[in-house]
Order: C-alpha cells, then sequence, then structure tokens
C-alpha cells in the first residue's frame, strides 16, 4: 500500500518512526515532511498528505503533529477526505470499517511510540464494510461536504 505521512515539528520524531516502520512493513511511502524538528505549521502538513490521498497518488495518510488535532481540523477541509484522530486501536479500525476514514491523525505529545506503530498497522489493515447503513451516512457526508464546498467564509 502506498501510505502518505506527513507532520510538523512536534510530529517529526514520532513520524520518523511511523515512516521506518511502514518502509519496513513493506509499504511504499510518501513522506511529505517536516524534515527535521525547527518549527513549521502543521496545516502544511496535512494538506500535503489530504492532497496525495486525494489525487491518488496514496491510498491512506497519517498526519503526525502534537495532539493529533489541529491536523486533522486542516486535513479534513480537503474535499474527499475523511480524517479522524485515533490514540487506540477500536478507533484506528472502526473509523475505517464504519466511516471509511482515509487518513488518521496523531498527537506525538499524546501517544506513545509503540502504541501509535500499532494504530496505524491496524488503520492500515482495515477495510469499509460496505453495509448499507454506512454507505447512507457516508452518502450524507459527502451531501454535507458539496453543500458547503462552494461556501466561502
Amino acid at each position: 500500500m502506498i501510505v502518505a505521512v506527513g507532520a510538523d515539528h512536534g510530529g517529526y520524531t514520532l513520524k520518523t518512526s511511523v515512516v521506518a516502520a511502514l518502509r519496513a512493513a513493506g509499504h511504499e511511502t510518501l513522506d511529505l515532511g517536516a524534515f527535521d524538528e525547527q518549527p513549521s505549521d502543521y496545516p502544511d502538513f496535512a494538506l500535503a498528505v489530504a492532497e496525495a490521498v486525494r489525487a491518488g497518488k496514496a491510498e491512506r495518510g497519517v498526519v503526525v503533529c502534537g495532539s493529533g488535532v489541529g491536523a486533522c481540523v486542516a486535513a479534513n477541509k480537503v474535499p474527499g477526505i475523511r480524517a479522524g484522530i485515533a490514540h487506540d486501536t477500536f478507533s484506528a479500525h472502526q473509523g475505517v470499517e464504519d466511516d471509511d476514514m482515509n487518513v488518521v491523525c496523531l498527537g506525538a505529545r499524546v501517544i506513545g511510540r509503540e502504541l501509535a506503530l500499532e494504530v496505524v498497522r491496524t488503520f492500515l489493515g482495515a477495510r469499509f464494510s460496505g453495509a448499507e447503513r454506512h454507505v447512507r451516512r457516508l452518502a450524507k457526508v459527502r451531501e454535507i461536504e458539496k453543500r458547503f464546498a462552494s461556501d466561502e467564509e
């Protein structure tokens, strides 16, 4: 699987561990930065990952910032992206199985390295269930996205 990965300075160290683990597991990674711990802005990396997933350059995405919150907010602004914070394996697989989540967001200051790697493995191993109720709900989410896509703030 091709996985786009990005992080700001707060998530840089965890991102390097995620990229190494993904490559060791045989995944292709698009490492979209940051490439050091110099102060940087999470929206830049969330956008890069979200755009890679939306464009089909990656099947899934992982974004890491300090809490996971900012990255999640930014990634969800991109049409077609369904990003969620997951600091446990249940959320990681349920977000995909029920909500077709395609980007997982991690908080490097919230989650430890080993659990983060397990969350990412779980996220990548999960598949959307296709159950009627989840398809119906996802269609409603897409309608919300369409409704507000042309609005300017």
